[in-house]
């Protein structure tokens, strides 16, 4: 037989843990509506928007301003074209080196090129020319229809990567530059203006080799390099054995230079040895001969008449 006083008690404790438990969910979700690992964002406007405004403003702010730590500015890699450095070396057979001057002037001419040097030789040419690179192709096809090739020999080196890192170094130190001189207008004392006048020299001394460095690479870019080599027809000259009478000439020619050499050193003997040793002869008859003057003036010295 059951009793009905305990089981009333056990209906009423499910009912206060059930109740209980529902509480303890509802307070718990309303404690974690902004979890931790949730992003700054977030967590910012957990704190009201006023202020994850004034501290988004800062941040953006912040990075903004140029540094002389910060890295420098890249391009962006969609909008980059590739950078090459052309060159190349084309020799050429021809039957009149120099009948090949007016025609090379005037494909120069035509692809607005222009000689960076020159050398002429009696049945040689060589010239080193700079071509605009869009022109590179067509101007190396039509030099080679000027002769006979004998080599051809070309390059492409891709400096894309160091013309972007120069331009944007360039770009981040000017921006810099100016960030300085802004701050000169500002300063309060004779020492935040030396500070500021010293670190804006070296900026610009930078600025300049920077944009040396670069003006020379995009030269390089903008202006391929052809250097052409016309040589005329080889000379066809069989060798042939000198004669007996080739032979003996050469053999008189050799006498004859040392001949020539022993009179001029001959000649050499007469013209200064021989007055050289007269005067040694005289210079010792007077000091040391029958005259004595050095023998005297011992004598003189040592107190003997």
């Amino acid at each position: 037989m059951k009793h009905p006083d305990r089981t009333g008690f056990t209906v009423f404790f499910l009912l206060i843990l059930f109740l209980v438990c529902a509480c303890s969910m509802g307070g718990g979700g309303a404690q974690e509506a902004v979890p931790r690992s949730a992003p700054t964002e977030l967590r910012s406007k957990s704190l009201g928007d006023e202020s994850a405004s004034s501290y988004g403003n800062a941040a953006q702010s912040a990075a903004a301003r140029p540094t002389e730590n910060s890295p420098p500015l890249t391009a962006d890699p969609a909008v980059q074209t590739r950078k090459l450095v052309k060159r190349a070396e084309l020799r050429l057979r021809v039957e009149d080196p120099a009948a090949t001057e007016k025609p090379l002037t005037s494909l120069m001419e035509k692809y607005g090129a222009w000689p960076a040097s020159a050398v002429i030789s009696e049945n040689s040419r060589n010239y080193t020319i700079r071509v605009p690179s869009p022109s590179y192709d067509a101007m190396l096809a039509d030099l080679a229809g000027l002769g006979k090739i004998q080599r051809r020999s070309e390059t492409a080196e891709d400096v894309t990567r160091r013309y972007y890192d120069l331009e944007s170094r360039l770009a981040t130190k000017r921006a810099l530059l100016k960030t300085y001189q802004g701050y000169l207008g500002k300063a309060k004392d004779i020492d935040e203006i030396m500070t500021v006048e010293s670190r804006i020299a070296d900026l610009q001394q930078e600025i300049d080799e920077t944009g040396t460095q670069f003006r020379n690479l995009a030269g390089l870019v903008d202006y391929s390099t052809i250097n052409v080599d016309i040589a005329g027809p080889v000379s066809a000259v069989s060798y042939a054995e000198p004669t007996l009478k080739e032979k003996l000439a050469e053999l008189f020619s050799s006498f004859g230079d040392v001949v020539s050499t022993a009179l001029v050193v001959l000649t050499g003997i007469i013209i200064y040895g021989v007055p050289a040793l007269l005067i040694l002869i005289l210079l010792f008859w007077l000091l040391f001969g029958r005259i004595g003057i050095l023998k005297k003036i011992w004598r003189l010295a040592a107190g003997k008449k």
